[in-house]
């Protein structure tokens, strides 16, 4: 019984930044990789950005790179997805994940807690 909660979207304009944030509860937040996946209609969930679970081990998708920052704060149970510069494509549905291990992985099917999603839309 992990549940997994993510907030933090909402439509911006092309340009602007969001930070989206996650949290866990019923488990041990700071023995879990977490990652951050988006989906479009149509298309099958992608890998965004990971972390291990210390944090010191981080990585992101070609597609964002230079743009979104992957972080957490094992002291308060969050983790964040700082995004910049965001453009139309960026517009999904944004879920957080975490992985029963400290290593993080960039395949969805690896992570076994999900949390339900939070809409970003990036507007032209």
């Amino acid at each position: 019984q992990v549940h997994v909660v993510e907030s933090g979207g909402g439509l911006v304009q092309a340009g602007g930044s969001l930070r989206l944030s996650c949290t866990t509860s019923g488990g041990t937040f700071s023995t879990y990789a977490m990652g951050w996946f988006r989906q479009t209609p149509g298309k099958e969930r992608a890998y965004v950005a990971v972390i291990s679970s210390s944090g010191g081990s981080t990585l992101v998708a070609d597609s964002v790179k230079g743009r979104f920052t992957i972080s957490r704060d094992n002291t308060k149970n969050l983790m964040y997805l700082q995004m910049s510069n965001l453009k139309p494509e960026d517009t999904a549905v944004y879920y957080c994940a975490a992985r029963a291990g400290g290593l993080s992985r960039v395949s969805p099917q690896e992570y076994n807690y999900w949390g339900q999603g939070t809409q970003v839309t990036v507007s032209s």
